[in-house]
């Protein structure tokens, strides 16, 4: 941080004590530690061991060798547009966005938020910038402390629990609307701005969608909503889920991403000629797209639930079909003026890690118009999906088909790549070693 910056910051952390200093792991889950303000201030270096970036999602680690065999440390650097005074705290406490370095000053290789800035980068390069938009769905859940149970919405003002039916409607009866007026001033005291908000067609499940902007601001962004969503919902007794499938018969929950490109400096979306019509590169993105999001559906899809919602359709397709809105495909083209042409992902899930979905989706579509990949056609209505562009729908599968991912390796480095698939086969391993109350129920009497 240079002078001006720790100028201006600390007029903004005025009467502020403690910083949470963290950045994203690779599930996306905020990591790091907290410091005084003063030392915050002072410029004073903090270190996390670089394991940490590959902490499992259940706690633990894969071995060291893919950290680095002496476990050493990486050096947490504050973004200094990303530092928030926490409205929902009650004494008076910040929270910074810090990428993660090596002790060199080189970007660190683990972290999610150095991939997505090589990517942007990359587009740089050739005088291009992307432009992203999500919409996250997560559900409320009343409080729950036993894990063998399911989750249960919050009693509403008829004192009556949600049922279903409640899609798209705006009435307060299901008594949320201090918590999300709540949610609603903390995301103006961090600065987060919001297009719309709806109620989705799972029972007690939400969406909002942020305002589209450049893709490490949208990430940081949709980081940290996730965050407020859980530290606003225990403030008001209740568990806020983004789980991509929380409730058995009910839709999951998803993190769709809107992606366009733009000319540097004019502003140009290269998605169309100067008449209006698709180019090109339009076709050529969603060609990158269709050919790399199988080898990326690990990366979409990250935990065992992930494949719950991708294995079990609502409005979830699990192909790399594209078509003209229809939310049948998996890549979507949603109805808008020439000027606002852009290819919605609809793989990701809600609990997916925005850093690195964001990474993917965007590297795929450059790959696709640096090899000006031709799409399938675009199919409409009810279709079949061709075998070609059938995505893995198991966690196992998706672990191997990365694993043999050359153009994974290519776009992210193996150091990451070869890290990730060790964390999530040790979470696909614990899982395993669980026996569910379905075995319980239906096998323990008929097997």
């Amino acid at each position: 941080m240079n002078n001006n910056n720790r100028g201006s910051l600390a007029e903004h952390l005025s009467g502020i004590d403690e910083i949470e200093c963290v950045t994203p792991d690779l599930n996306g889950v905020p990591r790091g530690k907290v410091m005084t303000a003063e030392g915050f201030l002072s410029g004073r270096r903090l270190q996390l061991a670089r394991g940490v970036l590959l902490q499992c999602i259940m706690g633990g680690y894969p071995p060291s060798s893919y950290y680095g065999s002496d476990d050493g440390d990486l050096a947490l650097v504050a973004d200094p547009a990303q530092v928030h005074r926490l409205p929902w705290s009650d004494s008076p406490r910040a929270l910074a966005i810090c990428d993660a370095q090596e002790l060199d000053g080189q970007p660190s290789g683990l972290s999610t938020r150095t991939l997505l800035r090589q990517v942007i980068a990359a587009y740089a390069e050739r005088g291009l910038a992307p432009v992203v938009a999500t919409e996250l769905e997560f559900f409320v859940f009343a409080a729950h402390t036993d894990p063998q149970q399911p989750f249960l919405p919050p009693k509403g003002l008829d004192g009556r629990r949600e049922f279903g039916g409640s899609a798209f409607s705006v009435s307060s009866h299901n008594g949320l609307r201090p918590f999300f007026e709540d949610v609603y001033r903390c995301m103006a005291a961090l600065g987060l701005p919001r297009d719309t908000f709806m109620h989705e067609m799972g029972v007690s499940q939400f969406e909002i969608n942020l305002v589209h902007g450049d893709p490490l601001l949208i990430a940081d962004q949709t980081f940290l909503f996730k965050h407020l969503l859980k530290e606003v919902g225990l403030r008001h007794g209740l568990m806020v889920v983004c789980m991509a499938k929380p409730l058995a018969g009910m839709p999951g929950s998803s993190m769709h991403i809107h992606q366009s490109v733009v000319e540097q400096g004019s502003g140009r979306n290269i998605f169309n000629d100067q008449a209006g019509n698709p180019t090109p590169a339009f076709r050529h993105f969603i060609g990158g797209l269709q050919a790399l999001l199988a080898d990326f559906t690990l990366l979409f899809a990250p935990h065992v639930n992930s494949y719950q919602r991708l294995c079990h359709p609502y409005a979830s397709p699990n192909n790399a079909c594209w078509s003209h809105d229809n939310r049948g495909a998996g890549l979507r083209i949603p109805h808008s003026t020439p000027a606002a042409r852009r290819v919605e992902n609809r793989l990701p899930g809600a609990d997916a890690n925005p850093y690195l979905a964001l990474a993917a989706s965007l590297a795929a579509g450059l790959h696709g118009i640096d090899k000006a990949l031709e799409p399938s056609p675009p199919l409409q209505g009810e279709f079949q999906v061709p075998d070609e562009l059938t995505l893995p729908c198991a966690m196992h599968t998706a672990i191997e088909r990365l694993k043999k991912s050359q153009q994974a390796r290519e776009l992210f480095g193996s150091e990451f790549i070869n890290g990730y698939i060790a964390t999530k086969s040790l979470e696909l391993s614990s899982f395993l070693d669980e026996i569910t109350p379905w075995e319980r129920r239906v096998l323990a009497t008929q097997a």
